[in-house]
């Protein structure tokens, strides 16, 4: 076999297990359990609470928001964490020192990361369908909006993960590089309300970014045709957000292998020791 391809394989296959443990582990069981749990008592509790001049549930307009923040913060806080932490402990040196064991690292963890979308999806989707009428109103055509979305965004949004990962430091540098700014742009990008009730300058900047287009694209699968007019422009641009979406996947897979080859030759034995040396005086 192709030395190449079977780093991938084998990166294919650690990340299968690492998601396997993941499941076992009792901080993610608890952590899947109670944000989806609390998520879907708000939904339930709100199930029947209209937003003010629309006619539409409070909780089916809120459950695109959720699900494109969901997206957007796992795929830029999970693997930004992961690679912070496995630089300090060792893990990329020897993967850097193993023969395509960069690929076989990457790939391991994006099949990681994007596993660990779906018990969060699963969990906030099928109980709703249940308890929200007409919650996908075109149906078969509306869950493959949603899939594809989930798919293409984890995916289009993981690179980002990667690139802000590879320069922040610390742990605690994550924070300000990585979940500050995204919880500034889902602000702005009609997660949480209309993108339409902000200024117009505001709106094209929100468009720039993949965020507004995931929701966009949910709230197409999950709304009637008129809630379009709360989107910006006025109307539903399914076509536009996909090819925002695959952009950004398509321009992040071609920056993060170079940013993390980069920091791959920059790492040594004795880094790995004095960030060690470091994580301990932090611990201390």
């Amino acid at each position: 076999m192709n030395p190449r391809a079977h780093a991938i394989k084998v990166g294919v296959k650690r990340g299968w297990t690492e998601f396997k443990l993941s499941l076992r582990a009792p901080d993610d069981l608890s952590f899947y359990l109670l944000w989806a749990g609390g998520l879907l008592v708000f939904l339930f509790l709100n199930r029947h609470s209209t937003v003010e001049g629309t006619g539409l549930s409070a909780s089916v307009v809120a459950l695109p928001g959720v699900l494109a923040a969901m997206i957007a913060f796992g795929a830029v806080v999970g693997p930004s964490y992961q690679l912070v932490l496995e630089r300090e402990d060792g893990t990329l040196l020897r993967a850097k020192a193993a023969p395509f064991g960069l690929d076989s690292y990457v790939t391991g963890q994006v099949v990681y990361q994007f596993l660990g979308v779906l018990p969060m999806l699963v969990l906030l989707l099928v109980p709703p369908v249940f308890f929200l009428d007409g919650l996908v109103p075109r149906g078969a055509v509306g869950w493959l909006a949603v899939l594809g979305v989930v798919v293409l965004g984890t995916l289009a949004i993981l690179p980002v993960g990667f690139i802000i990962g590879s320069l922040a430091r610390k742990p605690s540098h994550v924070t300000t590089v990585a979940i500050l700014p995204v919880m500034g742009i889902a602000a702005i990008s009609g997660v949480f309300f209309p993108i339409t009730a902000m200024w117009a300058w505001v709106q094209v900047v929100a468009q720039v970014f993949p965020v507004y287009w995931f929701g966009h694209a949910l709230r197409w699968a999950f709304l009637p045709d008129g809630a379009g007019a709360f989107e910006a422009g006025g109307q539903w641009n399914l076509p536009g957000a996909f090819a925002v979406i695959v952009l950004w996947g398509l321009v992040g897979l071609v920056l993060s292998p170079r940013i993390l080859g980069r920091m791959a030759r920059r790492e040594s034995g004795s880094a790995v020791e004095a960030r060690k040396a470091e994580r301990m005086q932090r611990v201390g």
